[in-house]
């Protein structure tokens, strides 16, 4: 039994079908990703975990029983849409929130203090919202979703509005609450955190279910369509090769499009017969091209 648990879950508005017999389940100490466009139903499945909405079908469970009260103590959300109080004080605003989740108001002030430093900015405690940069805004949101300690953490564009150091300093948090044992639902737009940050996937476009499983798994089930080539010179006739669709010079090399596995081994035997081969990758595909291709594919 794992600890979240979607089962064929239904919900519609009106006649609008927003999230259509969805499965899905998230283990202790797992990151899960949950990928869609705009209007997938992604939002719609996170509120109905978070026990926002309730569906029309199907039945959601936590450590194996339905949704109930207690459950709010256990769940932590980082909403897309921000909805801090800007003009009330960090600490203020955060201790009342962990009291509102089960905590005292000590316990949530010394585990407050605790997430500020690591978070290397202890001197936002007495500051108002309003005085923060997006980017700290954000982290105090985090903060809010996580100072309870939640077993489920539900995460929705997470790293939005931060710079580079600011998304990996909050990416390794991510993961320090994951290894402490949260299962985490987590949703963005942003392929490269999912590869990084994911084991399983499901991918939803308009409210179904059009690609699942563990990124390894699915990747396997698509061909592999480019080849790196880095060469010391020039190498010519790689556009002769059968099944070399394209054929892209670049400082370091080339990158060769192809339309079957087949072409990377007379591309590598053409390459040493003109050249020293240096770096020689038949690439498998990235997970925002197996994304186009899988909502592609159903809007056909």
């Amino acid at each position: 039994m794992q600890p979240l648990q979607l089962e064929y879950v239904v919900k519609q508005f009106g006649e609008h079908t927003a999230v259509n017999r969805v499965n899905l389940e998230v283990g202790k100490g797992e990151i899960y990703g949950l990928l869609g466009a705009n209007g997938a139903g992604k939002t719609t499945t996170m509120r109905m975990v978070l026990g926002l909405i309730y569906p029309d079908g199907g039945r959601i469970l936590y450590n194996g029983k339905p949704y109930n009260a207690e459950m709010q103590r256990m769940m932590g959300y980082l909403p897309e849409e921000r909805g801090m109080y800007p003009k009330v004080k960090v600490s203020d605003q955060l201790i009342y929130l962990a009291q509102l989740r089960g905590m005292s108001r000590s316990e949530a002030d010394k585990s407050l203090k605790r997430w500020l430093e690591r978070f290397h900015v202890p001197e936002y405690y007495n500051k108002r919202i309003e005085e923060l940069s997006k980017g700290n805004q954000q982290k105090i949101q985090f903060i809010a979703a996580v100072i309870h300690k939640p077993q489920f953490l539900i995460l929705d564009e997470a790293f939005s509005g931060l710079d580079p150091v600011n998304v990996e300093l909050l990416k390794e948090t991510v993961k320090e609450v994951r290894d402490e044992g949260a299962s985490i639902l987590f949703s963005t737009h942003r392929m490269e955190h999912v590869e990084e940050l994911c084991r399983n996937v499901t991918i939803l476009h308009r409210s179904n279910t059009v690609l699942q499983g563990s990124l390894k798994e699915i990747k396997s089930k698509f061909p592999r369509e480019q080849v790196i080539l880095g060469t010391d010179r020039e190498v010519s006739g790689l556009e002769q090769i059968p099944g070399v669709r394209t054929v892209e010079k670049h400082e370091s090399g080339y990158k060769i499009a192809i339309s079957d596995e087949a072409a990377a081994q007379p591309i590598l035997a053409k390459a040493m017969e003109q050249a020293v081969v240096h770096r020689f990758e038949v690439v498998e595909p990235t997970l925002n091209q197996i994304f186009i291709k899988a909502v592609g594919e159903s809007n056909e």
